[in-house]
């Protein structure tokens, strides 16, 4: 393969790899706040016992599953690319 080439696809998983690395940083920022707010909603629901706070609490709980599972694939991306350009790299050096 020509080198140009390999170039061409190490600039295009650099460039992934970036944006996944900004979209992983905004993702532990809003786990951060997406925990908090599910605990607070269980302790709410504890406390008032109440259909409405106990959807609330499954549904801040679910939020935090969603983002939590996002986060996984986010980073098993990352993984594979990064698996990826070390490829590329071997293949540029030899």
């Amino acid at each position: 393969m020509g080198s140009w080439l390999i170039e061409r696809r190490l600039s295009k998983v650099g460039s992934r790899l970036k944006t996944l690395r900004s979209e992983l940083a905004v993702i532990d920022e809003q786990l951060l706040y997406l925990g908090e707010d599910a605990d607070d909603q269980a302790i709410r629901a504890m406390v008032a016992e109440t259909a409405s706070s106990s959807f609330e609490a499954r549904s801040a709980q679910g939020n935090f599953a969603n983002m939590t599972k996002h986060r996984l694939k986010v980073v098993e991306e990352i993984v594979d690319l990064e698996q990826r350009q070390d490829q590329l790299l071997d293949q540029m050096i030899g």
